[in-house]
């Protein structure tokens, strides 16, 4: 299989991974890019960095502790569905190394972002459902569910990003299934 598709599935699925955690995926990169030879782009070479290594761990932390939080999690949201997009970008354009400069950073802006704001606002209706229906007690479960997904999607996008394609193609699609239904079952 050409190598490009490889390498465009590994930016799709870690942009995806960033749709559900901001940095887990980036940890995970991190630690990815040390053990074995995933190529980085140079202008994003530092994300790999023991310094970027030490943050992204301590925001990693940080950030799924502070999901286990009720209504800091909904604050969180606020901050982390932007920053998420960028997160998603930058993944993208981190591992699509032998791309021209407008290829590359159209791929990382249209599916990079793309998916990770799509998984993100998923992410956020989800915990808004959940608030919504069980006063919160619920949104712990939600946030296992999305640090698992991010962690499960990074690494098979490490280790088999094909099938992070597909999975990423079946999760949109359970998505738009699911806000179609949400719609046809809003009030009018």
């Amino acid at each position: 299989m050409n190598a490009d598709w490889l390498v465009i599935g590994l930016g799709i699925g870690l942009s995806a991974a960033c749709g559900f955690r901001v940095f887990l995926p980036w940890l995970i990169l991190n630690l990815a890019v040390r053990m074995t030879d995933i190529p980085i782009s140079d202008e994003l070479a530092w994300m790999t960095s023991d310094t970027a290594l030490i943050i992204f761990g301590a925001a990693t932390l940080c950030e799924i502790a502070a999901y286990y939080i009720p209504w800091v999690d909904h604050a969180l949201d606020t901050i982390a569905s932007p920053l998420a997009v960028i997160a998603g970008i930058l993944i993208s354009a981190a591992v699509l190394t032998d791309f021209d400069p407008a290829m590359k950073w159209t791929l990382a802006v249209i599916a990079g972002g793309g998916i990770t704001g799509s998984i993100q606002l998923s992410s956020v209706l989800a915990r808004s459902a959940t608030t919504l229906g069980t006063g919160g007690i619920a949104n712990p479960a939600v946030s296992t569910a999305e640090t698992a997904g991010s962690a499960v999607m990074a690494l098979i996008a490490l280790s088999a990003p094909i099938v992070a394609v597909v999975l990423v193609c079946v999760l949109l699609a359970v998505i738009v299934r699911g806000l179609r239904r949400r719609r046809r079952s809003a009030p009018a």
